[in-house]
């Protein structure tokens, strides 16, 4: 079975041993699904604006979703594709990427433009769950 063509993903074949259901990361599809998964979302949710071209996003996004994996599902991570989702980077006011914003209960409640390592990441992430 093959899935349908995505354009050059990160290769998530390693995924963590975990199944589909209770991946912490998923990828945006429309805007009624970033409304239902994140805005709607009673868990904290990291939404990750990247894009395939360019480069700190390549670091960033496995970085990152190593550090909310680390969080046993205390907070979710988006990721938004700019190019597809035009419409939701406008929304959101992302003027670069990588661009990722804190959401709570639909909120944007913290937001940081570019790479940052895994204690940034990690003290970012406790301040959304609030630990």
């Amino acid at each position: 079975q093959t899935l349908p063509p995505q354009g050059p993903l990160a290769p998530h074949g390693r995924a963590f041993g975990t199944s589909a259901g209770c991946r912490s990361t998923f990828n945006v599809q429309d805007g009624s699904d970033f409304q239902d998964r994140v805005v709607n979302n009673p868990k904290p949710v990291v939404v990750d604006f990247h894009a395939q071209w360019c480069g700190p996003c390549k670091i960033l996004g496995p970085r990152l979703e190593k550090m909310v994996a680390k969080q046993e599902g205390k907070v979710l991570m988006a990721k938004v594709d700019i190019d597809d989702h035009t419409d939701l980077a406008i929304e959101y006011e992302v003027s670069a990427v990588p661009t990722v914003l804190a959401m709570k209960n639909g909120d944007v409640v913290d937001k940081f433009v570019g790479v940052k390592d895994e204690d940034q990441l990690e003290a970012f992430l406790k301040k959304l769950i609030g630990a």
